[in-house]
């Protein structure tokens, strides 16, 4: 049971998109809830974004594509279409309804993974790409976007 409690991430919340999951791997969410520590800094905000995503894992260059199933100023939600491991480092492109240009992360590390959601804490965001999320991230939590 500890091998499978560390394919998942340690602070997820009970009812999280993650949860749902866990039945896959025979595990409830009272027994998962009672182990697990909350590690997030910042509240999320369900999101439905389209994306791509890319990293090199050894010699392999990886790119892949997904949705963005949660969002915050500190990382966010993945459910991808290219399989990741828990620290590599990925590139991001977030597409913002009604921006032409995507957001970029140009530095992001993966902090879980459970089949194919995954998630990642951004470690380098440019000033111009952090307003911009920051705006729809409020404009969200007003119901605006």
């Amino acid at each position: 049971m500890t091998e499978k409690l560390n394919q998942i991430e340690i602070g997820l919340q009970p009812g999280g998109v993650a949860m749902k999951h866990m039945k896959h791997l025979g595990l409830s969410e009272s027994s998962y809830s009672s182990q697990s520590i909350e590690r997030r800094r910042m509240s999320r905000t369900c999101a439905s974004l389209g994306l791509m995503y890319s990293g090199i894992n050894g010699e392999d260059v990886l790119i892949g594509d997904g949705s963005v199933v949660d969002l915050s100023e500190g990382g966010l939600g993945i459910r991808g279409n290219c399989p990741v491991n828990v620290g590599l480092e990925l590139t991001l492109f977030l597409y913002l309804p009604n921006d032409e240009e995507p957001l970029f992360v140009s530095e992001g590390t993966v902090a879980w993974t459970v089949g194919s959601l995954f998630g990642v804490e951004f470690k380098e965001v440019s000033r111009r790409d952090g307003d911009l999320m920051r705006s729809f991230l409020r404009a969200q939590s007003v119901g605006q976007v």
